[in-house]
């Protein structure tokens, strides 16, 4: 199996796609430490972009733990630390 990372560009590109990008929401520069409400993204846009993560790189979110990705870093660990477990298996 190849070696498949989750980035911010790929998390970027989600969010565009899924959850939209409202006016207000600036996805360009620095943004992996800023907390996702601050930049425009409400826990139901959350829930849609890990719908879509999960339908692309057939993985399962647990909804417990999603939540607690708070930011852009946050998320994409977890998606990477599921996607590691994943080739392991």
């Amino acid at each position: 199996m190849t070696d498949t990372r989750f980035t911010v560009d790929d998390l970027k590109r989600i969010l565009r796609e899924g959850a939209g990008a409202d006016e207000e929401a600036n996805l360009d520069g620095d943004i992996l430490d800023t907390e996702f409400e601050l930049l425009g993204y409400d826990s139901l846009a959350l829930l849609e972009t890990g719908s879509r993560i999960e339908r692309a790189y057939r993985i399962v979110l647990d909804e417990d733990v999603l939540p607690e990705a708070r930011t852009p870093r946050a998320f994409i660990d977890l998606v990477n630390s599921l996607l590691s477990t994943n080739q392991l298996a």
